[in-house]
């Protein structure tokens, strides 16, 4: 049974929710000091949690490139593993607050998902005809990338929390 484009936005969306929600909880298990001890290769959970808010404000902006028939400006950062430019974001987006950068991270990702319920569902799965190369850069292909990584990130505060329990 095909779903509609409606439908594939509503479960993409949700899942970028979902995720989200379920790093904001963990976070919140953190003790004191615990939020700046490296897990994530140098990354701490302040780390990460810029790296997310980053590329909340990245893909923002990305959305409203490609519907202008544009590459995403960070295309241009583009490097192995994007090690440079997500360096760049935990670089201007970090807190040393916990509190300050949970309240950030959740602002900016609320941003981004106001931003894509705005947009009609054909918007987020149609070709624009925006090419990195032989790649076509399309919101959700983008947007798909970015729950991915928001899973593979929580599996790794998950794998800290759960150290830390032993």
């Amino acid at each position: 049974m095909k779903i509609s484009l409606a439908e594939k936005k509503s479960e993409l969306l949700d899942g970028l929710r979902q995720v989200r929600g379920e790093i904001l909880t963990a976070a919140r298990e953190f003790r004191p000091g615990e939020e700046a001890i490296p897990f994530v290769g140098v990354w701490s959970l302040l780390d990460l949690l810029a790296h997310l808010a980053g590329w909340d404000v990245a893909n923002r902006q990305a959305a409203r490139e490609i519907l202008a028939g544009a590459l995403p400006s960070f295309y241009a950062h583009q490097g192995k593993d994007w090690a440079e430019y997500n360096a760049r974001l935990v670089s201007q987006y970090r807190v040393d607050s916990l509190t300050e950068m949970l309240r950030f991270v959740s602002q900016t990702h609320l941003a981004l998902l106001d931003e894509l319920e705005a947009l009609p569902a054909r918007d987020l799965f149609a070709d624009h005809g925006v090419r990195k190369g032989s790649y076509r850069v399309i919101i959700g292909r983008l947007l798909e990338a970015e729950r991915k990584d928001e899973a593979r990130h929580l599996l790794q505060i998950d794998d800290f929390l759960n150290k830390r329990r032993k």
